[in-house]
């Protein structure tokens, strides 16, 4: 007997989409997503692609009708819900766009919650252009078959960021100078906590005692080597992940 096919197709692709989705919804694709659907992924009339609302979860739909500006859809069924991911906050210094491009790419297939980034003094970029950022965010997360894309914050100056910082969540900070090991100073910190790395150079002497004041603040060492700042972001938000996020489900 022939086996039976995969439900849903494994080649399907994956995309969000800026529309609510339910059963029997008709969704109407165009501009760079029709274009992807079309001319790289060639789909046709009757093949599956997976959608996301980051609202209520991921859905399989079928193509209707297939051109080369627009793409017609119907959703025929709920596949997951919108997953819930751990309370963990990237605050990042803002770096140059291919960096921190990387930094919102591997944030995203790593879990994060939240991505805030930062403006510190020897920040080398001042501006995010935020469109494009929720762009490869988007990307990221289709790729790794999130369900719930992580909210990107306007830019905030360190010292705003730290003035407005609420109570309850812990605070981590890399520190180029040292700090406790992250195995030992994450267990313990509870379900919501945040990371705040520097930009390339690290944060100056004023802003390094600005932080260390901050209450419940608390430094953190990244090994030996001296890291970049996007490799500090990610390497740290691994480790958080596996010690208290989602990794060990």
């Amino acid at each position: 007997m022939p086996a039976t096919p995969a439900w849903p197709p494994k080649s399907a692709p994956r995309l969000f989409v800026p529309v609510p989705l339910a059963l029997e919804t008709p969704v109407e694709l165009d501009g760079p997503q029709a274009h992807y659907l079309a001319r790289v992924m060639r789909v046709k009339e009757g093949d599956i692609v997976i959608l996301c609302d980051d609202l209520s979860g991921e859905w399989a739909a079928r193509v209707i009708a297939a051109g080369k500006r627009a793409i017609a859809l119907q959703v025929v069924e709920q596949l997951r819900q919108r997953e819930e991911v751990p309370d963990f906050w990237l605050c990042a210094a803002l770096l140059k766009k291919d960096r921190f491009d990387l930094v919102l790419e591997k944030a995203t297939e790593l879990g994060v919650r939240r991505i805030q980034p930062v403006l510190t003094r020897r920040c080398v970029a001042d501006k995010l252009n935020a469109d494009r950022a929720r762009m490869v965010i988007a990307e990221a997360a289709e790729q790794c078959a999130r369900t719930a894309l992580p909210e990107l914050a306007e830019p905030v100056r360190l010292d705003t960021l730290l003035k407005r910082w609420p109570h309850d969540r812990a605070l981590f900070f890399a520190d180029e100078e040292g700090g406790d090991a992250p195995s030992s100073a994450f267990p313990g910190s509870g379900a919501r906590a945040a990371l705040l790395v520097g930009p390339e150079g690290g944060f100056d002497s004023q802003e390094r005692e600005l932080v260390r004041a901050q209450s419940g603040a608390r430094a953190i060492g990244l090994g030996p080597r001296i890291l970049r700042a996007e490799t500090a972001a990610i390497a740290a938000t691994a480790v958080w992940m596996a010690s208290l996020g989602d990794w060990h489900k």
